[in-house]
């Protein structure tokens, strides 16, 4: 991937190739922002512009022998780490449908990755054995005359286990440069953040999500209203311009209905179902309800006018404002957080959800906020 195929961004890209030419590349960076902004697509071009043999100064030439191979992801100095699945897995074991995923898909999250690989109820992790393997491969002396070149897909998966690699950080083997990619500064490890150069990239603007839509063949209106609701997440936006509706929006509407109107038996059908989707999966919709909630506070306060919702959503967001006061919402978002806590932790997925249903309407009905406060968690005990 070269920087050109980086949507927006500019000032980012700048900076790279400028500390590239100049020789100023630190050994250890890391860029850090939000999910769909375009970091994995930024550290792939870096990637690529730091093995071309004839950059330019806007960008990698992507015909020598080392663009062709690196936009393959198939140069041997080149050397990858992701989440995986599996108690003993390493990044190795997956190479080929990382290669195909991010051909497809440099802006994916990492729920869409987890699920190509089969997690269904697994977490991913980025395991001990992954770590040992890393250090192998970067003692290894070059294949070519180039720097090797390790990028790490989010080391918010690495845990304890990346003080194993703290050393290799901070000294690392001659010609050797490390790119690590984040979204969640808090679940990095102090140790390796103090070791790397954090270049932070912001969410992508609106403008910038218009022009890459308009340049995969959507027209000005359609890349206008995918943006708006995109909200700087690109990978969000090419979602919306493949499916009209997405299967969070509306178990997260049917969830929410059936807890304001309260029907056991509607609530318990609904948790049997969603208890069988996978704990990433879980995660993922918890997120999208808390999206949800933010942008609802939003039309409490300020109106519907520049709410990133649409059709339904909007919809059932407008008529829940009407019935639900801010200090409510806030319980809920309280409550959805605690869920993510819980869901990472290995939680009954049956009794965590089927208790936060029961919250979710006493909340709701204004059935005694206080009484709510003080329930226990059943999940919990």
């Amino acid at each position: 991937m070269a920087f050109k195929d980086v949507v927006g961004q500019l000032s980012i890209k700048t900076s790279l190739i400028n500390r590239s030419r100049a020789g100023r590349m630190p050994h250890a960076n890391l860029l850090l922002g939000a999910t769909g902004s375009g970091t994995l697509a930024l550290a792939l071009a870096l990637t690529q512009y730091l093995l071309c043999e004839q950059a330019t100064e806007d960008d990698a030439c992507g015909v020598c022998s080392h663009c062709q191979k690196t936009s393959r992801f198939i140069h041997p100095d080149v050397h990858f780490s992701f989440p995986t699945i599996g108690a003993n897995a390493i990044s190795d074991h997956f190479l080929p449908e990382w290669r195909q995923a991010i051909t497809a898909h440099p802006y994916m999250d990492v729920n869409q990755w987890l699920q190509k690989i089969g997690a269904e109820n697994k977490q991913g992790n980025i395991t001990k054995e992954e770590c040992v393997s890393i250090i192998r491969k970067l003692s290894l002396k070059t294949f070519e005359d180039n720097p090797k070149i390790l990028l790490m897909w989010l080391p918010e998966f690495l845990g304890k286990e990346g003080n194993r690699l703290l050393k290799m950080i901070e000294e690392p083997p001659d010609n050797t440069i490390f790119i690590l990619v984040a979204e969640d500064q808090h679940l990095i490890l102090n140790t390796i953040l103090s070791r790397c150069q954090l270049i932070t990239v912001h969410p992508l603007g609106d403008e910038e999500i218009v022009g890459g839509l308009m340049e995969k063949g959507l027209t000005s209106d359609e890349a206008h209203r995918m943006a708006f609701f995109a909200n700087g997440n690109f990978q969000e936006a090419l979602v919306l311009t493949e499916q009209e509706s997405d299967d969070s929006t509306a178990r997260f509407l049917t969830w929410m209905r059936q807890t304001y109107k309260g029907h056991p038996v509607e609530m318990v059908n609904w948790v049997e179902d969603f208890s069988k989707l996978g704990r990433e999966q879980q995660k993922h919709f918890l997120k999208y309800a808390l999206h949800f909630l933010r942008e609802l506070m939003v039309i409490k306060i300020a109106g519907a006018l520049q709410v990133r919702l649409r059709g339904e959503e909007l919809d059932t967001a407008t008529k829940m404002s009407a019935v639900l006061e801010l200090d409510q919402i806030e319980h809920l978002v309280k409550l959805f957080n605690d869920c993510i806590f819980s869901v990472e932790r290995n939680a009954h997925p049956k009794i965590l959800f089927l208790d936060a249903s029961i919250k979710m309407h006493q909340i709701m009905r204004q059935k005694s906020l206080e009484t709510y406060q003080g329930l226990p968690y059943l999940y919990m005990a």
